[in-house]
C-alpha cells in the first residue's frame, strides 16, 4: 500500500468522524437549548458577558502596559497567572456590579430566535 492511498483513506476516516460529531453535538445543542431554563440560559449569557469582558481587559492591557523584559522566564510564568487571575476577577466583578446589557440582550434574542 502506497502512502497516497492510506492518505486518501486517513482523510476518509476524518471527514466521516468529524460529521459524526458535528451532528451529534448539533442534536446535543438543540435539546440543552429545548430543556434549558430561564435562570440556566441567564447565567450561561452573563458567563458570556464575563467572558467578553475578560476578553477586552487583555487586550487592552496587552496594547497598553509594557511587558517587563528583566525577570526570568520563572517568574514570568508566575506574572502572567496573576495577571490572568486578576483579569478575570475584574471581569467578573464588572459584569455583576455594572450593567453592560450584553447578556440581556443576548438572552432576549436566543429566546426570540430559539423558542425557548
Amino acid at each position: 500500500m502506497d502512502l497516497s492511498s492510506l492518505d486518501a483513506m486517513y482523510t476518509d476516516y476524518l471527514k466521516n468522524t468529524n460529521t459524526d460529531s458535528s451532528n451529534k453535538i448539533s442534536r446535543l445543542s438543540q435539546d440543552a437549548l429545548k430543556t434549558a431554563s430561564d435562570e440556566e440560559l441567564m447565567e450561561a449569557c452573563k458567563q458570556f458577558e464575563t467572558y467578553f469582558i475578560e476578553q477586552v481587559l487583555k487586550h487592552a492591557q496587552v496594547a497598553m502596559v509594557p511587558k517587563e523584559e528583566s525577570t526570568d522566564g520563572a517568574t514570568q510564568t508566575l506574572l502572567d497567572y496573576y495577571k490572568d487571575s486578576l483579569t478575570s476577577e475584574y471581569a467578573k466583578m464588572a459584569s455583576d456590579q455594572q450593567d453592560m446589557g450584553l447578556a440581556q440582550m443576548l438572552y432576549e434574542q436566543m429566546k426570540r430566535n430559539y423558542g425557548i
